[in-house]
């Protein structure tokens, strides 16, 4: 009886050795899988926060080169410790950027049950869309009825002549005065426009004001003229494109906003001008846009994937 007793118990500790054993496998599986999928979980969101940086910035120059891309997106990998990591880089000018990355994570405790190591993926597309909402404007608008040729010459006015006849106009951005409008041409519109807004007209000749203004904006840009891609060049105004909404007496008393474009300042005004010459450019600048907006030159981009 003894000898029974005793193998039964012999036989129970060996079953408990077989399932502490199995139990302390699946304990190890669980603690690597808790571990791993940290340093997982790490690499991926670090992966994807950097193609989305990359994307994002390299967008910003959509309508520059696609070597000013690559060079962006690049830097962006470099200053992120990502610069192994690229897989594809896909750019369509004036449309979209997309950065595709992979990179290899060692893993520290699944390979000890048969898992390697494994591919991250991160990928992101940056896509222009033109704009419909945006910040520091000028108080010029143009009529969007009028075919912008991109890269010529043009004249936006700055008196009420023509501004009749649904041409050139200038903005009553911040209310009436020509302190406020001098303001705003020299700064910005500090508030937020956008598509559907009834905005005034401004009255009078302010021509003066506009001149003075105008070389203080050519003489504060550091680059030649005509380099149109830097972004803290004082040439290039922020334009609402307008259709015009009310006539009063046969003048243009308030306009609603279409759209935006860009406006490149190409020469200074002499002391007989009233209108600025510039010439409408296609850029990225910051705002919100949709893809149901009319297409004047000023995009926004955002990211799609």
């Amino acid at each position: 009886m003894n000898k029974k007793i005793k193998n039964l118990l012999y036989k129970e500790k060996g079953s408990t050795l077989i399932i502490f054993s199995l139990l302390l496998i699946v304990i190890l599986g669980m603690i690597g899988i808790t571990l791993d999928g940290g340093i997982l979980f790490v690499a991926k969101t670090h992966l994807q926060k950097t193609a989305n940086a990359a994307a994002l910035s390299g967008a910003q120059e959509l309508f520059n080169t696609e070597t000013t891309i690559t060079n962006i997106v690049n830097d962006i990998l470099n200053k992120h410790n990502e610069q192994n990591s690229l897989n594809t880089l896909t750019i369509e000018m004036g449309n979209q950027v997309n950065v595709d990355l992979r990179k290899t994570v060692s893993l520290s405790f699944l390979p000890l049950f048969g898992f390697g190591d494994t591919i991250v993926k991160a990928n992101a597309t940056a896509k222009a869309f033109s704009m419909g909402k945006g910040r520091g404007a000028a108080p010029l608008g143009i009529d969007d009825a009028i075919p912008l040729e991109f890269y010529k010459a043009y004249k936006l006015k700055v008196d009420q002549t023509e501004v009749s006849a649904g041409n050139f106009g200038i903005l009553a951005l911040e209310g009436p005065g020509a302190q406020t409008y001098e303001d705003n041409l020299r700064n910005g519109y500090s508030g937020e426009i956008k598509v559907g807004d009834i905005i005034e007209t401004q009255t009078g000749n302010i021509a003066g004001k506009t001149r003075t203004v105008i070389d203080e904006r050519i003489n504060a840009c550091p680059y030649l003229p005509g380099d149109i891609h830097h972004r803290d060049c004082s040439r290039i105004l922020l334009v609402p494109v307008y259709t015009p909404y009310n006539f009063t007496s046969n003048q243009l008393k308030s306009i609603k906003v279409t759209g935006f474009a860009y406006f490149y300042i190409l020469e200074p005004m002499s002391s007989h001008d009233t209108a600025v010459t510039g010439m409408f450019i296609e850029r990225v600048g910051t705002g919100f846009g949709s893809e149901n907006n009319i297409a004047k030159g000023a995009y926004t981009v955002k990211l799609v994937k």
